[in-house]
């Protein structure tokens, strides 16, 4: 028997067999188009979403300047070596960072190179019909069939493709050999997947440019005082790319009560604070005040920005006559808790003293007690037995060198000591309303009342409270709720919505009648297809018999 002419023994050597292949270059167009098609990917995408949740854990690992500036310079104090190692990884700006930010800006277009021609295939077959009957419908999952000997083709047929209607289904008569009703269902398993990846976009697009717009910033306000939303009136401030003093809306708040509420009933949770209430009053301009409320995660929505409360604390108001006996000092103080019962720490300084500068550093203890080693503590946070102690120092505060200083600080290196410690002089203990004199003629420290009328058996409303806020600023905030609502029904749409074809066929007999052929085919996992095509087969019999 002849052999074909390219025809090549096994036993042939490979070199032998056929010469070598030559494979063509890629080129750059080709190793471009190469890159592109790994980068919109549908696992490129999911690996770069994985990578993104990773890449924002160090965010809460470590402080970030954004939102906790104060705890970054701790942070530098605590550890002067780790921290710029830390720093120059931009471990501190996690979410500004160049890692970052080339990680979600490869997310996003591998997600938009995914979505735009899955999108245009996927119009395609919104348009197109559904396919033809197969010819042999028993290979198929589901397939049932019924002898019907007094019915034609058409009228079963008829009456199929109306039930296949109402029941959601795309129908498609074909006029073949037999005749025969081709459905579909299910489109929406797609477009819900579409709008999935799509609304992650539109999240990744809002948070982005919202990130750029907004702005936050931290103000201490006690009560009785205002805030103004100025620049100058923040303690601290964090505006986006391209926010600025141009971002604040003008308005103006005032701090008139803050109330907290304390378990009483539960020996084991006494004095736990189980609701703080902080009673404000906003004003903009040309309207008048209006009165509202700021709880823990129920914040005020006031000229475009929301104000949540993030801490409090007492602020002893705190009177100092020099030893000329004028007034150098007279402010309430913010003092900030130390422990859950509220035992505070603060710092005064007195500046404008005669003869010398004067620097205070304070306890506050809402319920003084005594520890067995004779020192103070609070043993409750509420306003039951308020003490102040007071330890002096004189000397240079060293505000005068133009360098920022922490209110909350006190730089005693350079300070002499003339009250409490090593001094020889006890520390100074104050209730509202009490005085004490300085040593060597500095003058006199008054720990002031709120209420003239406060006393031994009612110190409730002795001591001005403060509380912390946080303005907020996000415009893009409504668009992130949007986006992340449709990312969850179109997730849910692809998870839930399944995905089939339906055929009715109709056999004409030899000796007469129809046999009528039901199948169904799932386009993915369908474990609810056999049923369905039963259920159609059920209902179309009763239709046609009614």
């Amino acid at each position: 028997m002849s052999r074909p002419s390219d025809y090549v023994d096994a036993a042939t050597p490979d070199t032998a067999r056929r010469p070598e292949i030559t494979q063509p270059g890629l080129g750059p167009l080709g190793y471009l188009r190469f890159f592109w098609r790994q980068l919109t990917s549908m696992r490129t995408a999911l690996v770069l979403l994985l990578l993104l949740a990773i890449a924002a854990v160090p965010g809460s690992m470590w402080p970030q300047r954004s939102s906790d500036p104060n705890g970054v310079i701790q942070f530098f104090a605590d550890n002067p070596d780790l921290a710029p190692v830390l720093d120059s990884f931009q471990l501190f700006d996690v979410y500004t960072s160049v890692w970052f930010s080339a990680i979600y800006l490869l997310l996003f277009v591998s997600l938009i190179g995914c979505v735009i021609p899955r999108t245009t295939h996927h119009l395609k077959a919104l348009r197109a019909s559904p396919p033809k009957t197969p010819a042999r419908l028993e290979r198929l999952p589901g397939f049932t069939s019924r002898i019907e000997p007094n019915l034609d083709a058409a009228t079963a047929i008829d009456s199929a493709r109306d039930l296949l209607r109402s029941s959601g289904y795309r129908v498609q008569l074909f006029n073949g050999k037999d005749l025969s009703a081709s459905a579909e269902r299910g489109y929406l398993r797609e477009t819900g997947n579409l709008v999935f990846h799509s609304a992650l976009v539109g999240i990744l697009v809002a948070v982005g440019i919202g990130g750029g717009f907004s702005f936050s910033g931290q103000k201490v306000v006690i009560e009785g005082q205002p805030f103004v939303n100025v620049l100058a009136g923040y303690d601290s401030f964090n505006p986006g790319r391209f926010a600025g003093e141009h971002s604040l809306e003008p308005f103006r708040m005032t701090l008139d009560d803050f109330s907290v509420v304390y378990e009483e009933e539960n020996l084991r949770a006494y004095g736990t604070p189980t609701d703080f209430t902080a009673s404000v009053t906003t004003y903009l301009p040309g309207e008048e005040g209006q009165p509202g409320e700021v709880k823990v995660n129920h914040p005020l929505a006031v000229a475009g920005t929301n104000v949540y409360l993030l801490g409090n604390g007492y602020a002893p108001t705190i009177t100092v006559r020099d030893g000329e006996g004028n007034i150098a000092f007279d402010s309430s103080v913010p003092f900030l808790p130390q422990d859950q019962n509220l035992t505070s720490l603060g710092v005064i300084k007195v500046p404008d003293a005669l003869p010398e500068q004067l620097g205070m550093i304070g306890f506050f203890y809402p319920a003084a007690g005594e520890l067995h080693s004779g020192a103070l503590t609070s043993v409750h946070p509420d306003l039951v037995n308020p003490v102040l102690t007071l330890r002096v120092y004189t000397g240079d505060l060293g505000l005068d060198s133009g360098a920022p200083k922490s209110v909350y600080s006190l730089e005693t290196d350079t300070l002499t000591e003339v009250v409490g410690g090593d001094s020889g002089v006890d520390t100074i203990e104050l209730r509202p309303g009490e005085s004490a004199e300085l040593p060597n003629g500095l003058g006199t420290v008054t720990f002031e009342s709120k209420d003239p009328d406060a006393g031994p058996n009612n110190w409730a409303d002795s001591v001005p409270r403060f509380a912390s806020f946080d303005i907020h600023h996000v415009p893009s905030q409504g668009w992130v709720l949007v986006f992340a609502i449709l990312v969850l029904g179109g997730l849910l749409a692809s998870l839930f919505v399944p995905r089939r074809r339906m055929w009715v066929k109709a056999v004409e007999l030899p000796d007469g009648g129809i046999r009528i052929e039901y199948a169904g085919l799932a386009r993915g996992e369908d474990p609810t297809l056999e049923d369905a095509v039963a259920d159609i087969a059920e209902r179309h019999a009763r239709k046609l018999t009614t």
